[in-house]
């Protein structure tokens, strides 16, 4: 079959969690004999990020990758932003869409084209994978006013408060419009599949989890400093992450290691204010086979998440070593995993994590029935075939579905 990927964001042309699935999905149909094709913008990475990234982009076989770069940058991103359309790359999109792609799969297309961009396929099957909350949220994570979860919607002030420019179209009938050329929504979680469908989302929604791909714990991965034993934080440092409560907890509470892989707008102040106390690390971004070694050694993995997750994809990456975790009640998706599987603790607030954290660090046993339950799980529902037995079977309901319309 033939494939066609369209996302803002692709390694190293990326953030986080998105772009390495859309990679890894990526890579896995090729892998499998697929054609895949990957769109994605360039020009939306360097506005946000101030410029190329670190590294430079690896070919994977079978992966034919469409960096959508224009002569007026940044402006470009901007357009999608405020009008919803794919403005000046238009033209571009047009023209590789109008392949003969079996399946057009759209992911966080926020400022590669916007909702217009859903419009221009004509494969035979176009999904639509819910990275964030953006169809309902012009955050895209339900942090309201840059201080708390989302309580109730106010989102022309929150949208002033957050720094994001307001978007008119969302005040039109633009989103269900541009959702009626798409055949099947993807969700991560059920939490996330009902937060859409609660806000007036009507397009059939499929819940497939993501998977867990990653290389194996490298002898020569460069882990500076750890302590040994600790608790792991793995993600972006932000506020509605609820990184500096958590580390504000570890710091009153110097019985227990914390370690910190990730980069963010968090991590200056954060380290500057915590840095030398010898209970807390923080490392900074760190590359896969170094976050590999790292879930092998933790005690458990914290998902703090002040604003719900779409699905939590480090509690599934630590359940492949066996690791569990400790999610806070409200991060969604994240919280959906640890309830239905068992392996790990949903902590009400920091001094409850502290108590939790005592269970696991005191009692081996529990450590590990906790981490056998998250391998096993992992193994049972999170591996890549897993996840591609789901993938086909909802493009084969999607042509079904067709073919008894007529």
């Amino acid at each position: 079959m033939r494939f066609a990927m369209v996302t803002t964001f692709y390694p190293p042309y990326s953030f986080g969690g998105d772009g390495t699935y859309v990679r890894s999905l990526s890579r896995a149909l090729a892998a499998r004999g697929h054609e895949v094709h990957v769109v994605h913008c360039a020009d939306a990475y360097r506005l946000l990020n101030g410029g190329e990234p670190s590294s430079a982009p690896v070919d994977d076989p079978g992966v034919n990758v469409h960096r959508l770069s224009s002569r007026f940058g940044p402006l470009s991103p901007i357009i999608t932003q405020q009008t919803g359309r794919p403005g000046l790359k238009q033209e571009a999109l047009m023209r590789i869409l109008s392949r003969d792609f079996d399946v057009v799969h759209f992911h966080n297309i926020s400022l590669v084209g916007g909702l217009g961009a859903l419009q221009l396929s004509r494969a035979p099957c176009t999904l639509y994978t819910l990275h964030e909350h953006w169809l309902v949220c012009a955050t895209h994570v339900f942090w309201k006013d840059r201080s708390h979860a989302c309580d109730r919607p106010q989102c022309l002030t929150c949208c002033l408060r957050s720094g994001a420019p307001p978007q008119l179209w969302r005040y039109t009938d633009m989103r269900d419009a541009a959702l009626s050329h798409v055949d099947r929504l993807i969700s991560p979680s059920a939490y996330t599949a009902a937060r859409h469908t609660s806000s007036g989302v009507r397009t059939p929604i499929t819940v497939i989890p993501h998977f867990y791909e990653m290389p194996p714990a490298s002898a020569s991965a460069s882990i500076p400093d750890l302590p040994g034993a600790f608790f792991l934080y793995a993600g972006r440092l932000a506020d509605s992450k609820g990184v500096g409560p958590l580390v504000a907890s570890f710091a009153s509470a110097s019985r227990h290691n914390l370690v910190l892989a990730g980069d963010g707008p968090l991590l200056g102040p954060l380290r500057d204010q915590y840095g030398g106390l010898e209970n807390i690390r923080f490392l900074g971004a760190l590359p896969q086979e170094a976050l590999s070694a790292l879930y092998q050694r933790a005690r458990a993995i914290i998902v703090p998440s002040l604003a719900p997750e779409t699905f939590g994809l480090t509690v599934i990456e630590a359940a492949a070593f066996g690791t569990p975790s400790l999610v806070r009640k409200g991060a969604g998706g994240a919280v959906e995993l640890v309830e239905k599987n068992g392996f790990g603790f949903v902590y009400q607030d920091e001094h409850d994590l502290m108590r939790k954290a005592d269970q696991l660090a005191g009692d081996d046993a529990l450590a590990a029935r906790l981490g056998a339950l998250a391998k096993a799980a992992h193994l049972d529902r999170y591996t890549i075939d897993k996840h591609l037995t789901a993938y086909f079977a909802c493009i084969g309901d999607v042509l079904s579905a067709k073919r008894g319309a007529g």
